[in-house]
């Protein structure tokens, strides 16, 4: 192959230019080890993080007592290492959700034999011995007990479809504090905790199914079938969430005394090394109050730990990123303008603070106890770069990994270990073994076969670059020149953009780019003659609270205006063609899109919304509120929004959505296209039958991003036509 082959659309989603990854390691408790599932798919091995070779196989598909397996798609250990549950049939519910067949397997003699019998299950959960699994079924709570011959308990009996849900989250839970398990044992394992939520007073959203083919939905064949679900739409009721405790010994069940607001939120649930000490963490329905409470599962009584209170919101990051360890709980928190770590003892007293200037801590990894390191993330070199750090007792902060880029890290359970991830946006993943110095063992991936692959292309690569707007705000992009660009050309240019609080677009990282895999779909357009070019607004990430908060209550207002800057500024260069261009983006990215392109300041010449929110009106209570207050306490900012701007529309418009998302609503789409009618604007649209949010599956995916291709191919003149 010579180095000048062209890039076709279905090597950009049929996988075959996608890196490789190393995917599901579970560190093994107080151990230097680690497991993960082999690359044929068929055994779960045990690895040392200290050389990187294997030890030994734990489960072998084609080697087990009792059940026999033709496949399986996942495992859990068990805390002890000594058995795991493997996780067959595996079937998506939402986002985060599954359900799935699962079976106990003991390692030492190779029995595997079924979890339940009635029925696939929902996130079994470990006691802490190893000995007994809490797994949900139909909205109920059971009990496995393996001492018992795997004798089997129903825990609650009140969960109903579309009305009580024990121990997993609704559906907006779910999505937007990004967790689907609500239950937990406590250290002793004599006692199983769990969030109820009764969703009663929730209002429904069906959406219409097809028989469609790739799945075909038979039983849609001549009429079609309704999902129904509940999703609180803003300003609307949410679910009630409530905690509980059953006492597995005297099979007695408690309600738990959370205090919260009548309208608030439990977004997680968590045990603690004692036995008489749960976390349940608790939210106003404004999402600027965080409570972490403790709470005795046995005399229901909470005491308040710690109270988190910032300006406009707390970031949802912060809930996923809290971490609990034997006597510390350390907090994320943006509290004075950059995320920091805040390190607090068991009674709630603050003990220390990491992280300084315009740094953001992004994850945690570890906390040793012993000596005080705590080993992180964080942007230390510049907002679109993470490396690997640790910050000593003494306050000493190092950085662990070296090169510029994106760097992740897993630690081995004894934290004298890491693999780091590293990548950055011209070079796909990198996986190599350090130790807790940063020092390199050995390399286990380097994606090499596809760093070849893509040299046979000639295909472009992202260039960073950074200006000023009219309104003195210093944005950042990166942009894709076309192959053989010649800068006495004019181009056209086609913004990408996603522009949503907190997101980032503008990353050194090989995820970059619109589809990811390296700006792979973006790199394709440059092959066909456009720039391609991302800028990430007021409202993104990376930059401190002030520039991700600014957009609070007003959503779509400024984000909307810095992508017209960015398009003045392209119009600006020599080469670009100032009346060639467009503008799309997904979900939050077509919500912007539609707003840019109705600003009034008629720069773009295109552009492509897919699964837009129309009106924020239309989305969930948790997301939306959190950045927007209610439609009753904020009904101007809820107002200004695609629907209302639609005699202002200005440029061709596709609008692409998938008619069984449960995510964005066709609603929106179909009432903003409703709103452009009457305002006689033309437009394109396509719907996708059956399709969620992502809109793939079959050929799906495909053929919606050669539609993309061809609209901006129609609309915008390539530079060689000029």
């Amino acid at each position: 192959m010579s180095a000048n082959n062209k890039l076709d659309l279905k090597a950009v989603t049929d996988g075959s230019l996608s890196a490789q990854t190393i995917s599901g390691i579970t560190p093994i408790e107080g151990s230097d080890l680690y497991t993960q599932i082999s690359s044929d798919g068929k055994r779960v091995v045990r690895y040392s993080f200290k050389t990187g070779k294997q030890t030994d196989v734990l489960f072998d598909i084609d080697d087990t007592q009792g059940e026999k397996l033709n496949r399986f798609d996942g495992y859990i250990l068990s805390p002890d290492g000594k058995r795991m549950l493997i996780r067959t049939e595996k079937k998506a519910v939402y986002r985060r959700s599954h359900t799935a067949v699962y079976y106990i397997y003991t390692v030492a003699s190779k029995k595997l034999e079924r979890l339940s019998d009635g029925g696939p299950q929902q996130v079994p959960t470990w006691s802490p011995d190893g000995l007994q699994v809490a797994f949900v079924r139909d909205n109920n709570i059971f009990l496995v007990k393996l001492l018992y011959d795997n004798a089997e308990s129903q825990v609650t009996t009140d969960g109903k479809a579309n009305e009580v849900i024990n121990g997993i989250p609704d559906w907006v839970n779910e999505e937007e504090f990004s967790f689907n398990n609500a239950l937990a044992f406590n250290a002793d394992g004599t006692m199983l905790c769990w969030i109820r939520y009764d969703e009663t007073m929730v209002k429904s959203y069906s959406l219409q199914l097809f028989k469609g083919m790739e799945p075909e939905l038979n039983e849609n064949a001549t009429y079609p079938g309704l999902y129904t679900y509940k999703y609180p739409k803003a300003g609307e009721a949410n679910s009630v969430p409530t905690v509980w405790s059953y006492d597995i010994k005297s099979r007695q069940t408690r309600r738990l005394n959370i205090p919260m607001a009548v309208d608030g939120y439990i977004p997680r649930l968590k045990p603690t090394a004692d036995a008489e000490k749960m976390l349940v963490y608790t939210m106003n329905r404004h999402q600027d109050v965080l409570n972490i409470y403790t709470v005795n599962p046995r005399s229901t009584v909470a005491q308040l730990l710690v109270k988190e209170k910032v300006d406009k919101y707390v970031k949802e990051e912060v809930i996923g990123g809290i971490s609990v360890y034997k006597n510390t709980i350390i907090l994320p928190s943006d509290r004075d303008g950059h995320m920091r770590l805040y390190l607090y003892d068991m009674t709630g007293q603050l003990q220390r603070t990491i992280g300084e200037g315009n740094t953001e801590i992004t994850r945690v990894y570890g906390y040793d106890e012993q000596t005080g390191d705590v080993f992180y993330q964080a942007s230390v070199l510049n907002a679109h770069d993470r490396q690997i750090m640790v910050t000593r007792k003494n306050g000493k902060t190092e950085r662990l990994t070296q090169q510029e880029g994106w760097n992740n890290a897993i630690f081995s359970a004894d934290l004298k270990y890491f693999i780091n991830t590293w990548s950055d946006s011209h070079t796909p993943y990198v996986f190599t073994l350090r130790d807790a110095k940063g020092r390199l063992l050995a390399t286990l991936l380097d994606n090499a076969a596809l760093k070849e692959k893509l040299t046979q292309y000639n295909l472009p690569t992202p260039e960073m670059f950074s200006f000023t707007t009219t309104d003195g705000v210093k944005l950042d992009g990166w942009m894709v020149k076309p192959t053989n660009f010649d800068a006495s050309k004019k181009y056209p240019v086609i913004l990408f953009q996603y522009s949503g609080p907190g997101s980032q677009q503008v990353v050194n990282a090989w995820n970059i780019g619109s589809m990811g895999q390296g700006a792979l779909f973006d790199r394709y357009l440059a092959q066909e003659g456009f720039i391609v070019a991302c800028v990430d607004g007021r409202g993104t990430g990376g930059r401190g609270a002030e520039f991700e908060k600014c957009t609070y209550l007003k959503l779509g207002q400024l984000e909307s205006k810095d992508q017209v800057a960015a398009a003045r500024y392209l119009a600006s260069l020599p080469y670009v063609d100032g009346g060639q261009i467009g503008i799309w983006g997904w979900s939050y990215g077509g919500f912007n899109t539609l707003m840019s392109m109705s600003t009034g300041d008629n720069v773009f010449k295109a552009g492509v919304a897919v699964a837009p929110p129309t009106s924020f009106r239309f989305y969930d209570t948790v997301y939306t509120e959190r950045y927007m207050q209610t439609p009753n306490e904020n009904a101007d900012g809820y107002d200004d929004n695609p629907i209302t701007r639609a005699s202002k529309l200005n440029g061709a418009l596709l609008l692409c959505q998938g008619l069984a998302d449960d995510n964005v609503h066709p609603q929106n789409t179909f009432e903003y296209t409703e709103a452009l009618v009457q305002a006689d604007k033309d437009f394109k649209e396509i719907v996708y039958t059956n399709r969620n949010h992502g809109i793939w599956g079959g050929n799906t995916r495909t053929h919606l991003l050669r539609q993309i291709t061809r609209f901006f191919k129609a609309e915008l003149t390539p530079a060689a036509q000029h």
